[in-house]
């Protein structure tokens, strides 16, 4: 590892036995339209199957994910993507400090938080990341190219009571076949592997996500980062409306498009007012 916390990784998310794995064919459409999208922005059913809603914290900041266990991450894969991304808790060699590592490999797959978080709350969101190298073919304005060393989701929860006739409709139906919602829409957070003039894109699969570029290019391989966003702010920027009121996030790297190879760190990720 480079950047001067150099360590060892500690736990492993590649284990099938270490947590239990997701291999739906609702998941796979959903979280593709996320990332390297399959069709319709369809999220997990992992994810929307059983939600839990974190409470409100007495503070400013509901959430402080350092990264010290995978234990409120459930990871995830693709029936049609055979090989998987990985994730695992890395630390250094007094284990005094703790992150996410996220490597691929031609691959695809991620990580999604168990819980829901109400975004007109705790709007904020903020994190701390580094990747090791970016991707010569990555291109957010392609599919060929759709492909991040790292990025991070916030989903966005259908609400029938907010939709359209149509919309209701249409997702009715989805549930009355598959026993539940999919999402509504998402924000992807990416680490884009070249310099653009946009601050966002939409989604080369589908116009329910939105890729904001937070970073550009190479000039900071190797450098720890730190990133935020105001949520709502980014949604009504990129949708033209307010977002649903309940959301959880996601973390993924990918390279299966690209068929190249990457490795990054995520030292942490807070949500807050």
């Amino acid at each position: 590892m480079t950047g001067g916390r150099g360590g060892v990784v500690t736990s492993a998310s590649g284990d099938p036995g270490a947590l239990r794995r997701i291999r739906t064919p609702t998941f796979e459409r959903c979280l593709r339209a996320l990332a390297v999208a399959l069709g319709p922005a369809v999220i997990a059913a992992a994810i929307l199957l059983t939600p839990v809603v974190l409470r409100a914290a007495e503070g400013d900041v509901l959430l402080r994910e350092e990264f010290t266990s995978l234990e409120a991450w459930r990871p995830l894969t693709f029936p049609k993507i055979e090989r998987h991304s990985t994730y695992a808790i890395a630390a250094n060699s007094d284990q005094s400090e703790f992150w996410l590592k996220a490597a691929s490999d031609r691959s695809a797959s991620g990580i999604v938080w168990k819980k829901q978080y109400d975004v007109y709350a705790y709007p904020k969101l903020r994190w701390r990341w580094r990747v090791e190298n970016v991707y010569q073919k990555g291109d957010a304005t392609k599919k060929s190219g759709d492909d991040y060393p790292v990025r991070i989701y916030v989903i966005f929860q259908y609400d029938p009571a907010t939709a359209s006739a149509g919309k209701r409709l249409k997702y009715g139906l989805y549930k009355a076949a598959n026993g539940e919602y999919p999402p509504d829409s998402g924000l992807n957070y990416v680490w884009e592997s070249r310099a653009s003039a946009s601050e966002y894109v939409v989604s080369r699969y589908t116009d329910s996500m939105m890729m904001f570029l937070k970073e550009q290019g190479a000039a900071k391989v190797g450098e720890w980062v730190e990133e935020q966003a105001d949520v709502l702010a980014d949604y009504r920027k990129a949708f033209g409306k307010d977002p649903p009121r309940s959301a959880s996030l996601a973390v993924m790297n990918d390279s299966d498009n690209t068929g190249e190879k990457s490795v990054s760190f995520i030292d942490w990720v807070e949500i807050a007012r």
